[in-house]
């Protein structure tokens, strides 16, 4: 081979890195994962491929977002985290952490919502959880009644937090023994105040 030839020797081009493949698709079981009332802010896998949901609450009047964890494999359900001796709701990074970290750990199978309750079931749950709590006296008399309280019932009840506070003000007019509306003239917002009842 002539020293020219070594020159002129044309080298083939490095093959192209072979591309990432295409993340799958969340497994959407019809629209199980997008209940009412609860704007999914995040998705996780556990081990057996079920999805724990990151989904929004409430917001303050500050703009701060409220959110719960729940898994739709298993029965885990967390709306609030403890912060020294407190237990304070979830802002979206702390529930990110813990459904990450639920998910990481849970064996359950994949399973659906449980279904949207029509208006009649879902007003029978609502007012029969405001009368249990005020039975077990839990609230003591003039404890004002946040929307928080029902956080752990959102994926059964499947409403939104306008729907609920309606029913809330329909039932304080209904029995005031149980509930009363408080309205602050100044930035608009509705207070309940509860009140216990004899067992």
């Amino acid at each position: 081979m002539a020293l020219i030839d070594f020159f002129n020797r044309k080298y083939a081009a490095p093959a192209p890195p072979a591309e990432a493949p295409e993340p799958e698709a969340w497994p959407e079981i019809g629209e199980t994962w997008k209940p009412e009332g609860l704007p999914v802010a995040e998705r996780y896998y556990n081990q057996a491929q079920a999805v724990v949901l990151v989904a929004r609450t409430s917001q303050d009047p500050y703009g701060t977002a409220y959110y719960l964890v729940a898994c739709l494999g298993c029965h885990f359900l967390s709306t609030r985290t403890k912060h020294h001796s407190h237990y304070i709701r979830y802002a979206l990074g702390q529930a990110a952490e813990a459904a990450n970290a639920h998910a990481g750990t849970c064996r359950a199978l994949p399973r659906e919502l449980p279904p949207r309750p029509d208006e009649d079931t879902a007003r029978n749950l609502l007012r029969s959880w405001v009368t249990d709590m005020a039975r077990r006296n839990l609230l003591h008399p003039d404890i004002d009644l946040d929307l928080a309280e029902f956080d752990s019932g959102r994926l059964e009840l499947q409403r939104t937090n306008e729907w609920i506070q309606t029913e809330l003000e329909a039932l304080a007019a209904e029995r005031s023994d149980l509930l009363a509306v408080r309205r602050d003239d100044r930035t608009g917002t509705v207070r309940f105040r509860a009140r216990p009842l004899p067992r």
